[in-house]
This record gives structure tokens, sequence and C-alpha cells, in this order.
């Protein structure tokens, strides 16, 4: 577990890197840094909001590179993002093998569509439900979906923020 105070007492450089594992782009990292100190994590969850909904689509770009697709496994989570990663998206590890083919191909299609990996915040949802997320997303419109997109990173990197300042395990290794 790491704490708001010990993000606060690193160098900028440190700071950066301890938040990383929660969002994957230099531009959010930077800005939340230089917005230190915190006084609690409260505080520090409620000003990334506003950064990621602020980074140009660059920024995102670089922060949806660090997302696996949904229902791939990766087979070691060397990662504190790829154990994150497999942690949120439990939801499909019990799925059959009907549902993991139609989430492979709703992969592709939106990426085809889109140009990036399908990002949604899969913590507490079925294959299924992720899914039926992925196929009525598929929908949009490329500018909404960058919307859609940028909230779905926002509550990612809630959760991940909680994460990284609350819980025993989240020992920071990247």
């Amino acid at each position: 577990m790491t704490s708001v105070d010990a993000l606060n007492a690193v160098d900028s450089d440190a700071a950066a890197a301890m938040l990383h594992p929660c969002c994957a782009s230099t531009a959010w990292a930077r800005a939340v840094v230089a917005d230190r100190p915190y006084p609690d994590l409260d505080a520090l969850i409620a000003a990334s909001d506003p950064v990621v909904y602020g980074l140009s689509w660059a920024d995102v770009e670089e922060a949806l590179a660090a997302h696996p697709r949904i229902g791939d496994r990766p087979k070691v989570a060397a990662t504190t993002e790829k154990r994150w990663s497999q942690g949120e998206q439990a939801g499909v590890a019990d799925a059959d093998a009907e549902v993991l083919a139609a989430l492979a191909d709703g992969n592709a299609a939106y990426e085809a569509r889109f140009g990036h990996v399908y990002l949604v915040c899969a913590s507490g949802k079925s294959a299924e439900e992720l899914l039926g997320i992925l196929q009525d997303r598929l929908d949009n419109d490329p500018a909404h979906e960058r919307d859609v997109v940028r909230g779905e990173l926002a509550a990612i990197t809630r959760l991940r923020l909680e994460k990284l300042f609350t819980d025993e395990s989240a020992e920071v290794r990247s």
C-alpha cells in the first residue's frame, strides 16, 4: 500500500512512476503530480477526472495502449497494470467459448471501426454484460465514442487510484 503522503513527498518523476499503473498517460501523470500536495485520497481522485477529460486524444491513446482487450488474459501478470486488468476482467474468466469468441469478434469489429482497443470499466461485470456494452457501443459515432472512452478511462483511473492507496496487495511493480 502506498500513502498519499508518500506521493506528496517524492520528486516528480518518482510520483509519476507511482501513478503510472493507474493511468498510462504521461500527460495525466504530469498534470496530477503538478497539483500536489494532496491532503487525502479523495482530493487526489477529484483532481484526476478533469485531467482525464482534458487529455488530448493522443494522450488518451497512450493510456489505451496499456489496456488489454476485454477477454484477453495475459499468461503472466508481471506488472501492476496487468494484475489489475486481470482482476477487473474477472467476470470473463468463467465465460463459455461462445461468449469469448463473440468478444474476440466484437473487439476486432470495434478496433476496425474506431482504431483503438474497446475500453470499458469491466470491474463487477460479467462477460455477457461486457459483450452487450461492446455491441451497443459499435453503433456510436466516433466523436461520441471518444467521449464514452474518456468516461471509462476516468472510471478505471479512479478505481485504480483507490487500489493503489487502499489495497494492501497493491505493491507497485511496473
